[in-house]
């Protein structure tokens, strides 16, 4: 059976247990004597026994009453240190945010923003969850970030998603590549091609599943990854060939990636910032949040919502994960 104890019956216990005097107690913690004496009363019906004995001269502790008194001054003085770390910690200038963001999407997005952020607010730490959609979307469920910049999420009733950037898959191959000169291709022209993939349970994968479902012929894998990051360095090493979101791609001059337009189908994600439906931000989370909202120039989309030719291949990736 739990036992739900006032605070300010501890107070008044403590007060009476330290003065021995229910007049000395009540001028103490500013009360009536008739008042304390019903706080008390309170206490020691909830607690079930008699704490204090009380005479027309003195007032003592039982024995009860003295083992009560140390735990109830120990729990006070852990509250109070706890209420005062809160009141200093509100009164820094410092603090943290927490942003999970899909690691494809992190070198587009991230670094001159945060970049603004620190200068606006030097003290205050940014901690990234670069991780893949589905565990994005769950650390923003789960309250583990404040936000986060993601391509799926808007089935969710509990997320609220701001469209900010929709983005082309394209092919992404080594300079030198036969394809690296071409103005587009067509999916079914990689059949033949030493293709690379990212594994199923990434929500690009998935996405690129469903969209080449009606596809005849099909790029089939030869080496398969995690991550797209790690596909590009393959690439770059002249392994083969793969289909990365377009912002994955490094903007470096030294890069030898070349990024080819793909057609039949021209298949797209929008990434969006999303964030805990009815759920404030604090004021540092959302000037991050404001910033990234008005970030993702040259390419920011004209609409809050995606477009209809793009949205329904995201979404049925979203179902199967």
């Amino acid at each position: 059976m739990s036992i739900k104890l006032d605070l300010t019956e501890l107070r008044a216990f403590v007060a009476v247990a330290e003065l021995a005097s229910f007049r000395a107690a009540a001028e103490a913690i500013h009360l009536s004597q008739p008042a304390l004496s019903r706080r008390i009363g309170k206490l020691e019906r909830t607690l079930g026994v008699r704490l204090l004995e009380r005479t027309t001269r003195r007032v003592a502790l039982t024995l009860a009453g003295r083992e009560f008194a140390r735990t109830a001054r120990t729990l006070l003085a852990e509250f109070d240190g706890a209420l005062m770390q809160m009141r200093e910690l509100g009164a820094r200038p410092g603090g943290e945010v927490t942003l999970a963001c899909v690691s494809s999407a992190v070198h587009h997005f991230l670094p001159d923003v945060i970049r603004r952020f620190h200068a606006r607010h030097p003290r205050i730490r940014v901690r990234i969850l670069d991780d893949p959609a589905n565990e994005v979307l769950a650390s923003v469920l789960r309250s583990e970030a404040d936000f986060g910049v993601n391509f799926i999420g808007t089935q969710e009733p509990e997320i609220e998603f701001q469209a900010v950037l929709e983005e082309p898959f394209v092919l992404a191959c080594r300079d030198d590549h036969r394809l690296a000169r071409r103005r587009s291709v067509a999916w079914s022209e990689l059949a033949g091609e030493e293709f690379m993939t990212v594994g199923k349970a990434s929500g690009n994968r998935l996405l690129l599943d469903v969209a080449l479902a009606g596809v005849k012929q099909r790029p089939a894998w030869f080496y398969e990854v995690r991550h797209v990051s790690s596909l590009l360095g393959l690439i770059e090493a002249g392994l083969g060939v793969a289909a990365v979101p377009k912002i994955a791609l490094p903007t470096r001059r030294s890069s030898r990636l070349v990024a080819v337009p793909l057609v039949e189908p021209r298949v797209t994600r929008t990434i969006g910032l999303i964030r805990r439906r009815g759920r404030p931000l604090a004021p540092a989370a959302q000037h991050l949040y404001d910033l990234l909202s008005a970030g993702a120039r040259p390419e920011r989309l004209r609409a809050t919502q995606p477009r209809p030719s793009a949205r329904p291949v995201g979404e049925r990736a979203q179902r199967r994960q």
